[in-house]
């Protein structure tokens, strides 16, 4: 399991029973959790949470404040990176720590690359790819269907101090950008991908990840540079393995460019007993 295990602002302190309860700077959430599946807490701040988001029987849920000084919005820092913050429907906070293991593995590669690697982030919510590839020095494509989440993530390249790093910001349905970006002749050294396993776009173009995945990996080959850097799914389904996303990379990425392909599960450590809640897969695909 890749662990992401930098993070200072941040720190995932317990879980059990279908929750976590978790520091976001120096406020602490309770949230669900659904891997979560044993009923053991290893210790005493569950009842200490500036805010509890609780599910509802019908479905959804909504936030109960514990602290009345808890602000709209705060900011958390991972390296040099400044991300925004805020308690939002659904139980989300804007950002996946666990992400981060994600940010160093493909930053790294930006680095060493030794030129301007174009970077095509899609399903990009509120940037915290945009933001590693932009730090390390990468130009970078932002398109996401919701104009809430991009308005988002420029916000978070402001707080990163990256108001004027080379991004463009697309309101876009990911599928129909693709297909656009083909006919018009783009390349792009470098994919990101996190695609939801359900979803709609801004038409109401449905999106399913066991139907939609394979073909769009296959429509992103066709706007690849001839030396391309790397590929990066994530996935968040539930049933769907890592090695699904090694075979989706071999035989896309693979049979044409060869290279490294590794796929695991993703993850953060809990300090409260040194356990690891397992947060999502990811497969990676790098140049030789």
């Amino acid at each position: 399991m890749w662990c992401a295990d930098k993070w200072k602002d941040y720190r995932l302190i317990d879980s059990a029973g279908g929750e976590k309860i978790e520091y976001w700077g120096k406020y602490l959430l309770r949230r669900p959790d659904p891997q979560a599946v044993w009923s053991d807490k290893s210790c005493g701040d569950w009842d200490r949470a500036d805010a509890w988001y609780h599910r509802s029987k019908s479905g959804g849920g909504s936030w109960q404040y514990l602290n009345k000084k808890l602000p709209d919005r705060w900011t958390v820092s991972y390296r040099d990176l400044t991300f925004n913050i805020k308690p939002m429907g659904f139980k989300h906070t804007g950002l996946f720590p666990e992400q981060a293991v994600n940010w160093d593995w493909f930053s790294e590669l930006i680095r060493g690359a030794a030129r301007r690697v174009r970077v095509l982030n899609l399903f990009a919510y509120t940037g915290g790819a945009t933001v590693a590839a932009l730090k390390a020095g990468a130009e970078v494509v932002h398109v996401d269907a919701s104009k809430g989440m991009v308005t988002w993530a420029k916000e978070n390249a402001a707080s990163s101090g990256l108001s004027d790093a080379p991004v463009r910001y697309i309101v876009d349905d990911v599928k129909k950008f693709v297909l656009r970006e083909q006919r018009r002749g783009r390349e792009y050294d470098a994919v990101i991908m996190d695609p939801p396993s359900y979803g709609r776009g801004p038409s109401g173009e449905v999106w399913k990840i066991e139907n939609e995945l394979y073909p769009l990996v296959l429509d992103c080959m066709k706007i690849l540079s001839q030396k391309p850097l790397f590929f990066l799914i994530n996935s968040y389904t539930t049933g769907l393995s890592a090695e699904v996303l090694i075979n989706v990379l071999s035989m896309t990425l693979g049979k044409r460019f060869g290279g490294k392909i590794t796929a695991d599960e993703i993850g953060l450590k809990m300090q409260s007993n040194g356990l690891v809640l397992p947060c999502g897969i990811s497969g990676r695909w790098e140049r030789g």
